[in-house]
């Protein structure tokens, strides 16, 4: 009988229309729901959870259940319900799908979803690498964000100093920290009391 090595989730998350990029990357149990992607991914990128959501996968909406959800628009699946397990993973062929968060920025993810062998010594969930800070909660999407940038960066530009004052102090579009980040990471899923199961 053979013996397969452990198994976890590996998911390579990209902001769009953004350079540099901003990135995440986790390893998460194949037993966490989309659901609780969700929460990770809001968490690791620094928002809070103030708008509305969806994953894209394979043609078909994924995100809360909406009770009201009867005006012909395409039918939103509970992502509560589904599993990373659930989807048909190959060691080494991704599957790609999308994330959006606030429907009005518009903040599109690109999401990679593969398998990687376990790590007997590593501690699940985890973040195990990024780039650059999330865009603040409210920054107007890609566009908007880019402008924030400019207005940030540039002492001349009329908005400059208005604009500090709205990103506060500790923000530094370069930044990311990787403790920090796998640490709150780890902190939501305690608090939404997400197990490996896996």
């Amino acid at each position: 009988m053979l013996d397969f090595p452990p198994l976890i989730a590996r998911i390579e998350v990209q902001i769009l229309h953004i350079a540099p990029p901003i990135t995440r990357t986790f390893e998460l149990p194949f037993s966490y729901t989309l659901s609780a992607l969700h929460h990770i991914l809001q968490t690791a990128f620094g928002w809070k959870d103030q708008h509305l959501h969806r994953f894209e996968i394979g043609g078909l909406n994924y995100g809360p259940p909406d009770p009201e959800q009867d005006d012909g628009s395409r039918r939103t699946f509970n992502s509560s319900t589904v599993r990373l397990e659930d989807f048909a993973l190959r060691y080494g062929e991704p599957i790609v799908f999308l994330y959006e968060y606030d429907f009005g920025d518009r903040w599109v993810h690109a999401i990679s979803l593969n398998v990687a062998v376990r790590d007997a010594a590593a501690r699940y969930p985890r973040c195990t690498g990024g780039s650059r800070a999330g865009p603040p909660e409210n920054s107007g999407g890609a566009e908007g964000y880019a402008k924030l940038l400019d207005a940030w960066g540039t002492p001349g530009n009329p908005d400059h100093k208005e604009t500090r004052k709205w990103a506060g102090r500790r923000f530094d579009p370069e930044r990311f920290d990787l403790s920090k980040t796998d640490e709150a990471v780890q902190e939501i899923c305690r608090v939404l009391r997400l197990r490996d199961e896996s």
